[in-house]
């Protein structure tokens, strides 16, 4: 163990000592820490470096975990623009605030990202960071901001940076969710469960509900595109397979994925008929997370509307052409090609299969919460 403050000994044995004891308990408060700023500031900060809106469902089970230890049960969590972040955990009461910083870019361009995240989280005076990656440059920034105690995977050499032993390095190889787990598990922070269940504002769920209450059920919404075009599926499948499910399915079938899809949507219904389709692309995220919780059913790509269906316990198919198969959820159902997913495999995913997973979900209706 190297360098622990004063305020946080043994960081290890105390947080096992207090996390067996009593299930729960304010870890942070156990051990006296104290954020200099004063006595409603935020002591934790949480750490998601990667860009995406999924990634920051998938790792919301995590983020709720090491608030649940924090002082008043709250955390800043740190994230890249392009993740929505901010939209996305309004709702979220461990949450205290979502805070942007820039990871990617150059060379040079990640290291003045390194040295500005340092200077925000000087200036916030955190005393615990989790850093819920394996990267090393926000383990230098935390450092270089003399935050006290720093807690990461030390898979690599973020280990010369942290504070804490680490996870074994016989998970390297593993996928980043498993990374967080053993993480959990090694510094002894109970992790219920690794659903996401997002929470929404009351307000946006009624108003979406409002907006579609004349749309016959059940819903069966589509996510159209993708944050790269190798995880998409090709036009002509989407095309096909939209004139198949509207010639079999009741209900209505929205199709979703931001306003660069709109046009391709547009498109897709144009060239098919039968079953009341709704070009949704118009929906601000909040709203499309809240049509996805009250949808019945979801089909699409291993991209962010997949983890917000799965997020709002709906039975979600993801086309997993190219991308490993997400198994967090239990609403998550892969559809891969012949073999499993390969590099431009979305295209060996027919239509044809694809509706012969959805098939026995077609005309269910799931219960309203």
């Amino acid at each position: 163990m190297r360098g622990q403050a004063a305020s946080f000994r043994n960081p290890v044995s105390t947080l096992r000592h207090h996390a067996l004891k009593a299930q729960g308990a304010n870890l942070y408060a156990a051990i006296n820490v104290t954020n200099a700023a004063g006595p409603n500031a935020v002591d934790v900060a949480v750490i998601q470096v990667k860009p995406g809106i999924g990634d920051v469902i998938w790792h919301l089970p995590f983020i709720r975990a090491i608030a649940a230890m924090a002082p008043g049960g709250r955390v800043a969590f740190l994230a890249p623009p392009t993740s929505h972040a901010r939209e996305l955990l309004t709702a979220e009461p461990g949450v205290a605030e979502t805070i942007y910083f820039e990871h990617a870019g150059s060379e040079l361009q990640r290291g003045i990202n390194l040295l500005r995240l340092a200077a925000l989280l000087r200036r916030r005076r955190f005393r615990v960071t989790w850093i819920l990656d394996r990267t090393t440059r926000p383990a230098i920034a935390a450092m270089l901001a003399a935050i006290p105690d720093r807690i990461g995977l030390g898979l690599g050499p973020q280990k010369l940076f942290i504070t804490n032993r680490g996870i074994d390095r016989s998970h390297f190889h593993d996928e980043p969710i498993e990374w967080l787990c053993a993480l959990m598990a090694a510094m002894n922070v109970p992790l219920p469960s690794t659903e996401p269940a997002l929470r929404l504002e009351d307000a946006t769920i009624t108003a979406v509900a409002e907006k579609f209450a004349r749309c016959p059920r059940p819903w069966l919404v589509l996510g159209i595109g993708a944050s790269h075009p190798d995880k998409d599926w090709p036009d002509e499948n989407w095309a096909e397979f939209l004139a198949e499910l509207r010639s079999r399915a009741p209900g209505t079938v929205f199709l979703i994925g931001g306003g660069a899809n709109s046009a391709r949507t547009k498109t897709f219904i144009a060239q098919s008929e039968g079953t009341a389709a709704v070009n949704a692309c118009g929906l601000a995220l909040t709203e499309a997370a809240a049509l996805l919780r009250q949808a019945d059913l979801f089909v699409g790509p291993s991209s962010g509307p997949l983890n917000l269906a799965a997020a709002g316990a709906t039975e979600s198919f993801g086309l997993f052409g190219s991308t490993p198969v997400l198994t967090y959820s239990k609403f998550i159902h892969a559809i891969v090609p012949e073999g499993g997913p390969v590099p431009g495999g979305m295209p060996l995913i027919s239509p044809q299969q694809a509706i012969a997973a959805i098939e026995p979900y077609l005309g269910l209706e799931k219960a309203r919460r």
